[in-house]
């Protein structure tokens, strides 16, 4: 009886790790088509505020698409100080966009905005060690499209000229894509990073966009201000909950520890691995 229950007990936390892991977002009853929400996002005379509220209220109704939903389980295993470890995370499998399968649009925010998403969603934001292990595992990869910076960088005319573009690249892969592959390589992401806070002011910390050979465009960068959000920004959300040798625990655990971040960071722990969320901007 012992023996059948210690097999069952297994059986379940296996089934469990495997299980296929759904981002913590509703699903909106009347969805919203991308071309609806950029023209609702892109009057010039709206401040960044009203924008990013705007895209807040969309994803809380749960109007991004349906591929967007099941995230992916990626195994990362390594020994630290003498003792192998096997650390299960479950990450989006593109960069998040607004709208459905057959129309969305990928959609840069500004790390005040990505923050309050990731809370929503019981989700962080990756770090660079992760931004590159993310790379490494995905199935689809595609060649950076970088556009020329101008002052309209930020806009939403130059977002829809550069989701055109990512489009383009992934005709070839839709059905692919749709059904949730892991890609990589069509954004910068935002990270969490001890840099976060090492100016006189909060900044966003972007890396990567990374190249064919595997090289980012991006190195770890952290001038910009908490309030900049340009066309090739993407936000890649990373479940909270992960399983480290089978046992459940958070992401904000591990990187708090100064033996196991080593698992998902190369700048050894991170104690605030977060943004901090302003209501004015």
């Amino acid at each position: 009886m012992r023996k059948f229950l210690f097999i069952l007990l297994v059986l379940t936390n296996l089934y469990s790790i495997s299980y296929s892991q759904q981002l913590k977002l509703k699903k909106s009853k009347s969805q919203l088509s991308a071309t609806t929400f950029s023209e609702q996002i892109a009057d010039t005379t709206r401040s960044l505020l009203n924008r990013e509220e705007t895209i807040y209220r969309a994803i809380a109704q749960g109007n991004i698409p349906d591929y967007l939903r099941k995230l992916v389980k990626i195994s990362i295993t390594d020994t630290l100080a003498n003792k192998p470890y096997t650390l299960d995370i479950f990450v989006l499998p593109d960069y998040l966009s607004i709208g459905t399968n057959e129309d969305y649009l990928y959609m840069p925010v500004t790390p005040i905005l990505a923050q309050k998403i990731a809370n929503l969603s019981h989700c962080s934001l990756p770090t660079k060690k992760l931004v590159d292990l993310i790379y490494q595992h995905a199935k689809i990869k595609l060649e950076p499209q970088p556009i020329p910076p101008t002052k309209a960088m930020t806009t939403v005319a130059v977002f829809e000229k550069h989701n055109l573009l990512v489009q383009d690249q992934l005709f070839g892969f839709n059905k692919a894509h749709l059904n949730g592959l892991l890609t990589a390589g069509n954004k910068k992401d935002i990270i969490i990073s001890n840099k976060i806070y090492g100016e006189n002011s909060p900044r966003v910390v972007i890396y990567g966009w990374h190249k064919t050979d595997s090289k980012p465009i991006q190195p770890v960068y952290n001038k910009h201000s908490n309030t900049w959000a340009d066309y090739s920004h993407g936000l890649r959300l990373v479940q909270n909950k992960v399983y480290l040798n089978g046992k459940s625990t958070t992401l904000q655990k591990i990187l708090a520890d100064p033996v196991l971040s080593k698992l998902i960071s190369d700048e050894g722990s991170i104690e605030k691995p977060f943004y901090p969320i302003f209501e004015k901007y």
